[in-house]
């Protein structure tokens, strides 16, 4: 039982750290650099994606079995837009100023890599608690990421964070920030201290080897 419950711990750890996917497997760049403006805005693109992670991962998990091979894709694409339809119209009926924000990048979530991907690499291949474990950690690591390029581009951009002013009357926005420009800085800014951080740590493991 401890095996099973560390392995599913694993599993959902590896999608905020290791395998984070926009950090360190590069996906779902588009909808991160696209609306990443704020962290509203963040949060939402990021809890949305997770949401239908979950509910694909664990529908593909449970049909796996029965899927002929030649149909696959297109079976796990139906699939992936039946929850991404669900998404849009709960965003539509209940947060329509969110989804007038997120726009087009909602519906584009049917050929999102990240969710498409661990469709076929993950929950095509696995139980459906693992590819719970894996959609949580996934939708985890992705909002995290969002989040916070999306909190550091509205604080240098604005001057706020979540609408709230907090750097002070005399501060100067700078304007590049909530641009496009100012998305591929800060997650390029961002990339460059993790991948810092990462050498450091293996240098450090190196060392403590030798």
């Amino acid at each position: 039982m401890n095996d099973k419950v560390q392995c599913l711990k694993n599993c959902f750890l590896q999608g905020i750290c290791h395998e984070n996917p926009v950090f360190r497997l590069m996906l779902g760049l588009c909808p991160t650099l696209a609306v990443t403006v704020s962290l509203k805005n963040g949060l939402a693109i990021g809890i949305a994606a997770t949401f239908v992670l979950l509910g694909s991962n664990i529908m593909v998990s449970l049909i796996k079995d029965f899927v002929p091979a030649q149909v696959r894709i297109p079976c796990y694409i139906l699939i992936i837009a039946s929850f991404v339809t669900i998404t849009k119209l709960i965003l539509q009926a209940y947060f329509p100023l969110v989804y007038a924000e997120l726009g087009l990048f909602v519906d584009i979530m049917v050929v999102n890599c990240i969710i498409l991907g661990r469709a076929e690499a993950f929950a095509s291949k696995n139980s459906v608690p693992m590819s719970i474990a894996d959609a949580l950690g996934m939708g985890m690591g992705f909002t995290l990421a969002a989040s916070g390029i999306g909190a550091i581009r509205e604080i240098l951009g604005s001057g706020k964070l979540l609408g709230v002013p907090i750097m002070g009357a005399d501060y100067n926005p700078i304007t590049v920030m909530v641009l496009a420009p100012g998305a591929f800085i800060t997650i390029g800014v961002l990339m460059a201290i993790i991948n810092k951080l990462n050498a450091l740590k293996q240098k450090q493991a190196v060392k403590t080897a030798d």
